[in-house]
């Protein structure tokens, strides 16, 4: 008999009370059984079960257990019908997830002082599995007196349900030696199988015949796909061509299988196979097409153009067959066209023709798309959301204080964090984690500390936000303080952190013993991102021909983020030869990136070989290579304003360029001199000046200190340059106000003549 009885125990009668007094003749509720009939069927066990029954069925999971409840106990005649009732409700509590009515109804059960059958064992194993305490689901079932195949099944689906492979797999083995698997068992462990455990079940399956069955095949399908590697390619699609029989389950799953596999285009040409045969589809397949078309491998101008075609197609699809209503298939097409660079505005009227049936899942999407691109916009879509009266979670917070970090302030930020606290979030993983990096991004390394500091529990994603919130803001010293505390095993993302923060301060040694001790250290192997930081180290410090042997003895082929690092070592010590050799290893790697064909420009123009770069403008407009424009942001008050080099369109023009005039007037007069060498074009040096004097971040700077404030926050979208650097190190120091200036790269905070990367950048 089981006698265990949870800390958590304590009355029903609480719970009771509760649901007892809901109102049935509620308007907004559809009851099945009317408040007249409540006394007749306290004296009808049968009538009480079909209403129970009826009333889960319709969804209404308080007016069932309000029923129940009201029912008197069962006499023992009754017993097998309180057994079905129970189970019928702890059934509907597990596919609800409503943890605690399942709990009080268990609650009930040992109130009553009544012996639990293997039934309603099974059910309340079920139900803690489902719900996620599978300690509570572990305890039933180590003190059940006999156990049957479906409470074996029952616990390892939880396992298998909450990302504990090998506790369902070690289940799953001590399983054999009582019970032989069947189907549902079979397809449950596979779904948690890495390649070597998934075979083993895989062989099992043959030797019981029950490979045939359409539930283990569509497991094994999609075992083998999620675990492909170079050596075991193509495992899934024999499993798929052998099954004596498919169902629309079989096919979504070979359809998933290819995209997991990042052979999206085998997925498109299965697609077309079974609509061919006219297998059927359901939003199942749409989703897994949909997502196949941005894993097919489409880079470059016409490959972009050949996705977005595909794309066309099927929302063509979708409308003719009537799907364009579902908001989950209409969700994935809107992520789809955004990841293949269709414009916001289009992805915003797809999600548009929606309208009264998005979730939240769809505005958390559409919210998503426009944080990595106009950040202003998708906080106003987020205060949208919050009208719609929405419940919001925890993911669609994290997208709101991730399109904060795109702001140069911390004000924005602060604002959801203060939503965050207010709705019970603050000691959320996920959120504290975005926390440490919107901070940091918006100019705040303090407030990104507090959260950190803040934390009770970290996870690896935790260490390394902080730590690269310190490697932007050239705080190498306390990142390595923080690394040197780590209380977790680092993963690659970790050394990339810590090895950029001593990039940034110019930490060579120490940067090197990371980087040469990794993997006896911590079992990691460095690879292209670990190479890159490392060629940033020794070429920021002058290294440049170690950084050139350090490439030359890779065991992976370099990358482009490989080449870039050492081409922007050559573009500050004015090494030509190793320069043209990057840049060539850049070009051919990444043909229609400007990044080589400017750096590579300026070079030559640095070194007075103005014919060598005009060839490089030429060649870069030939192949129809388009430089970034130089762009810096600032914020005042709740406008955000924009200004590019010469600041021709902005309204206030005519009066920056006086402030900026009289600045630079002042400046020359403690000591800057323009760096006309960083001049592309062959020209006279008045107007090499006067082409300095005009970049969109003194055009900022100018703004700024026209309206007033105490610390100076300017956006770049590209890498400062020397002589803006320069500028902005003596105006800190004439204005006596902070500036902070945030590139492509890292923070820079100007106080009184000196900047914080100690002109190492």
């Amino acid at each position: 008999m089981i006698r265990w009885r949870p800390k958590w125990v304590s009355s029903y009668h609480h719970h009771q009370t509760i649901f007892f007094t809901r109102r049935y003749n509620s308007t907004t509720t559809t009851a099945a059984v009317p408040p007249s009939t409540i006394s007749k069927q306290i004296a009808e066990p049968e009538s009480l079960l079909h209403n129970v029954r009826t009333l889960c069925a319709q969804r209404q999971l308080d007016n069932a257990l309000a029923l129940f409840y009201a029912q008197q106990p069962f006499h023992n005649s009754h017993s097998f019908i309180y057994s079905q009732t129970y189970t019928t409700l702890l059934h509907a509590c597990a596919l609800r997830n409503s943890f605690s009515e399942g709990q009080a109804l268990h609650r009930h059960l040992l109130s009553l002082n009544l012996k639990p059958n293997l039934f309603i064992t099974n059910h309340l194993i079920n139900f803690y599995s489902k719900c996620g305490y599978l300690d509570n689901a572990q305890h039933l079932f180590d003190e059940m007196p006999e156990r049957n195949l479906v409470s074996w099944t029952a616990l390892i689906s939880g396992y298998c349900q909450h990302n504990q492979p090998k506790e369902c797999f070690k289940l799953f083995s001590c399983m054999l030696f009582h019970h032989l698997p069947n189907e549902f068992t079979f397809a449950s462990v596979l779904s948690s199988c890495d390649r070597y455990r998934g075979q083993q079940v895989h062989g099992l399956a043959l030797k019981t015949s029950f490979d045939v069955h359409i539930y283990v095949g569509n497991s094994l399908i999609t075992m083998y796909c999620k675990n492909e590697t170079d050596e075991h390619t193509g495992d899934g699609w024999l499993v798929f061509k052998n099954m004596p029989f498919h169902n629309l389950i079989s096919w979504n799953s070979m359809i998933r299988g290819f995209q997991l596999c990042n052979r999206g285009d085998r997925s498109l040409q299965l697609f077309s196979e079974m609509h061919r045969t006219g297998v059927g589809l359901d939003r199942v397949t749409l989703l897994g097409v949909t997502a196949s078309i941005t894993c097919s491998g489409y880079t470059g101008e016409n490959g972009i153009l050949l996705g977005l075609e595909k794309c066309c197609q099927l929302h063509c699809f979708v409308t003719k067959m009537g799907f364009l209503w579902e908001v989950e298939v209409v969700t994935a097409l809107v992520k789809a066209y955004s990841q293949l660079g269709a414009g916001i505005d289009d992805c915003y009227k797809l999600f548009s023709e929606i309208n009264g049936n998005q979730d939240i899942v769809s505005w958390t999407g559409i919210i998503t798309i426009f944080a990595d691109r106009d950040p202003k916009e998708a906080l106003l879509l987020f205060c949208q959301l919050r009208r719609e009266c929405f419940v919001l979670d925890r993911y669609t917070y994290s997208i709101a204080i991730k399109a904060c970090a795109g702001f140069a302030s911390a004000r924005h930020c602060s604002a959801i964090h203060s939503l965050v606290l207010k709705c019970g979030f603050s000691g959320d993983l996920v959120l504290s984690n975005a926390l440490i990096h919107a901070y940091a991004r918006s100019g705040s390394i303090t407030l990104s500390e507090q959260v950190f500091d803040s934390m009770d529990t970290r996870d690896c994603i935790s260490w390394n936000s902080m730590l690269k919130a310190y490697a932007i803001h050239g705080e190498g010293k306390e990142a390595l303080k923080l690394f040197a505390s780590m209380n977790i095993k680092p993963d690659p993302a970790t050394i990339v952190a810590i090895l950029t923060a001593c990039s940034h301060a110019g930490l060579v040694d120490q940067g090197t013993e990371i980087f040469e001790t990794m993997f006896e250290k911590y079992g990691i192997s460095p690879q292209n991102d670990h190479f890159a930081c490392m060629v940033d180290i020794l070429g920021r410090a002058g290294r440049i021909h170690e950084a050139e042997a350090l490439i030359n003895r890779m065991p992976v082929k370099p990358d482009p983020v490989v080449w870039s690092a050492l081409l922007g070592a050559c573009r500050k010590h004015g090494e030509m030869r190793i320069a043209e050799l990057a840049s060539t290893q850049l070009m051919e790697l990444e043909p229609k990136n400007s990044l080589g064909y400017v750096i590579m420009s300026n070079i030559y123009s640095s070194k007075g070989s103005f014919k060598d770069a005009a060839l490089i403008r030429k060649e870069m407009k030939g192949f129809r290579v388009r430089k970034e424009p130089g762009l810096s942001w600032i914020e005042i008050g709740n406008q955000v304003h924009e200004f590019a080099a010469g600041g021709q369109f902005h309204p206030l023009k005519d009066t920056i360029y006086a402030e900026l005039e009289v600045l630079i007037n002042n400046l020359k007069k403690i000591g800057y001199v323009p760096e006309i060498s960083l001049a592309l074009q062959d020209m006279e040096e008045e107007h090499k000046q006067e082409q300095l004097y005009y970049h969109s971040e003194k055009l900022a700077l100018a703004f700024a200190l026209i309206n007033g404030g105490s610390v100076i926050r300017i956006m770049k979208n590209i890498r400062i340059c020397v002589d803006c650097h320069n500028f902005m190190k003596l105006a800190s120091e004439f204005v006596q106000r902070e500036i902070v200036v945030r590139d492509s790269n890292r923070f820079h905070h100007f106080r009184n003549g000196v900047c914080s990367c100690s002109d190492y950048w």
